[in-house]
This record gives structure tokens, C-alpha cells and sequence, in this order.
């Protein structure tokens, strides 16, 4: 899998150039961009209007590179554009007008900053790393229907689902069996080399779409896991990931590792462990340097003292893991207050 690619770094200026090279990237350039970031990249803008014609007709829309102080970042999580708004303060026209810079995958963006913090240091090193892991494609099915999603950094995205055959007008006049042609057909398109897929659901749909697969496309099958579900869907995928198991791809993804420690935390809160959660009582435990783990909903770490919170646990020896909002585990940890820790002893 590609990574996100730090082209430059210059830490005289406070400068990291980077390039996006896959979806997930944008999220994590959404959680390290700041209002104040001086942004530069190239957009397209309309050429400044002849003075003479006064407006008769639009510039054309021109390439260039443009600087723009940053005010807000807006993330499309469907349409996978990050919009970044802002003034425009270096460039070849229109300074000190707005401007929006549409980040999408191939693109490249040069950051300057006053003063990087260490959690968005270490989100571009994070990042980085993230994306050479493996992405998984999932497939699960019953005998009525079928879910094909993949798992990226931010979350499971669903890409397809499938009825079987006599389930509505599209499948009325296909001969029976076609079911698993179409959801492998589904799958291919979601799939690149290299990336595992794990099939699962009830009964024994699962077994035969593995046995069509390995015949079909056997090199994307070559790489295929069988799991066992209570149920089919998105249902059983969060399931499957609850449960803590998968494939090595799966146990390495973010993801999973996120939902196990939320799992871990709720155990612990349910057997009156060492652990903690909701604002007040993390503060308290992380100035009594008790806390092991923080963890922290991603949408939380812009807000008042909680960089300071993370440092401190960090000076204390303990870590820190930001967990995404946009999965099972992120929004269970939301119910808790979306911060919550694992302590190295009680609090009396």
C-alpha cells in the first residue's frame, strides 16, 4: 500500500511538505491542520479581470501556487476532498482574498507552522507508517444477501451490497449462482494486490462464495480468511472486529487495535478495574500521574487543556492512543465523555 509521503522537512521554518497518496491521509491531515497554518499548494483560480473591461468577462481558471493563511478545514468523508478555507497572503494576485484549497489524493501540501506539537508530529510520523499496513476487503454474506466494505484508517466503508437471486428486479431473470459471481465482481473492484480478504456470515453462503472465488480469481482468493458470524452485513463485520480477531492484516490494522483497547477500557469500567473515564475524573488521575493509557476521541484533541493532559501522561510514562470517531470503538468511548484511561493503580 502506498504511504503518505513527507517530501521536505525544514524545521528552521517550521515546514513539513507532504503529498497525499491514499484516502486515509486526508483524515489525518484534517486532525494536524490548525486555523493560522500557513498553507501553500497548487489551485486553480480565475485570472484578475482587465482593469479596462471592468468585469465584461471572467478571467480563466489558471493554475498557480498559492499561499493562504488557514481559517477553517472542512472533511468530505464521501467525496474524499479535504476543503481547506482561508486568505490568500503569498502569491502571483488577489492577496487577502478568500480562497479554498481542495486537497484529494495526488496532491501536495506544504505546511508551515509557529510551533508543531508533538501529537501532530507524531500523527504525520503515524500516518507515514499507518499506510504501509495492509488494508483489508470484507465480504460478508448470508443466503439472501451480501456486504462488501473495506477497512481503511478512519473506519469500515461500505462499497456494496448484493441480493441474492428472486430478491428484487435486477436478479429476476439471472439463473441461480449468478449471486456469488456478482459479490466477487463487487469484491475485485474493491480490491488491489496484495490485500487480504475475510469472508464471513451465518450459515454456509460463506463456504461456497470461497470456493467460487478461489476458482474465479484465484489470486485475489489466494489470500482469503473464513470466519464465522452471528450475523451478515456491517453487522457482522463489527462483529467479527469486536471480538478481536481477524487476520495478521486485520490485527495490525488501526482500527482494530483501537476497538480492542475501547473493549479493554469497558471491561475494566465493568469490573470496577483500573479505570476511569468522563473529563473530570481523567484530569484528576492524570495529575495523580496514575494513568497507564488516555485515550482520547479524535474530535476532542483541538479542545482546551487536552494537549496538556496528553503531555503530561507522556512525561509521566504513559501513552497516549487517539481513537477515531468514525468506528464502533470511537463511538463507544464518545459515550463515555470520548476520554477515558487505564490506571496503574487506584484512586483513592
Amino acid at each position: 500500500m502506498p504511504s503518505m509521503k513527507v517530501l521536505h522537512q525544514d524545521r528552521f521554518k517550521g515546514e513539513i511538505k507532504m503529498q497525499v497518496e491514499v484516502a486515509d491521509d486526508l483524515w489525518h491531515l484534517y486532525n494536524i491542520l490548525t486555523p493560522g497554518d500557513l498553507l501553500f499548494a497548487s489551485t486553480y483560480r480565475r485570472e484578475e479581470a482587465k482593469s479596462d473591461k471592468i468585469r465584461a468577462e471572467r478571467g480563466e481558471k489558471k493554475r498557480m501556487t498559492l499561499g493562504i493563511r488557514l481559517e477553517k478545514v472542512e472533511f468530505g468523508e464521501f467525496d474524499n476532498r479535504l476543503r481547506l478555507l482561508g486568505v490568500i497572503e503569498e502569491g502571483p494576485q488577489d492577496v487577502g482574498s478568500h480562497h479554498t484549497l481542495l486537497m484529494e489524493e495526488g496532491e501536495v501540501l506544504s505546511v508551515i507552522k509557529q510551533q508543531w506539537k508533538p501529537s501532530q508530529l507524531e500523527r504525520v510520523r503515524r500516518s507515514v507508517e499507518d499506510s504501509k499496513k495492509p488494508s483489508v476487503v470484507f465480504i460478508a454474506l448470508d443466503d439472501d444477501e451480501a456486504t462488501v466494505a473495506v477497512l481503511r484508517q478512519f473506519g469500515v466503508k461500505r462499497m456494496a451490497d448484493i441480493s441474492a437471486g428472486g430478491h428484487g428486479k435486477m436478479y429476476e431473470t439471472k439463473e441461480e449462482g449468478d449471486y456469488f459471481g456478482e459479490v466477487i465482481a463487487k469484491a475485485k473492484q474493491a480490491h488491489s494486490p496484495g490485500v487480504p480478504i475475510i469472508v464471513l456470515g451465518p450459515g454456509f453462503a460463506k463456504e461456497t462464495l470461497m470456493s467460487k472465488g478461489r476458482e474465479k480469481e484465484p489470486e485475489m482468493f489466494s489470500k482469503a480468511f473464513l470466519y464465522h458470524t452471528g450475523q451478515s452485513g456491517m453487522t457482522g463485520i463489527q462483529e467479527l472486529m469486536k471480538r478481536g480477531m481477524g487476520a495478521e492484516a486485520l490485527k495490525d490494522s488501526r482500527v482494530a487495535e483501537e476497538t480492542e483497547l475501547v473493549e479493554k477500557l469497558l471491561e475494566a469500567v465493568g469490573t470496577d478495574g483500573l479505570a476511569t473515564y468522563g473529563p473530570k475524573e481523567v484530569r484528576e488521575a492524570v495529575k495523580a500521574g496514575a494513568v497507564e493509557l488516555l485515550l482520547i476521541l479524535d474530535s476532542l484533541v483541538r479542545e482546551g487543556d487536552i494537549e496538556a493532559m496528553m503531555r503530561s501522561v507522556e512525561d509521566s510514562r504513559g501513552r497516549v492512543t487517539i481513537v477515531s470517531e468514525l468506528h464502533e470503538g470511537g463511538k463507544k468511548l464518545e459515550s463515555l465523555g470520548g476520554i477515558a484511561a487505564l490506571l496503574r493503580y487506584k484512586l483513592t
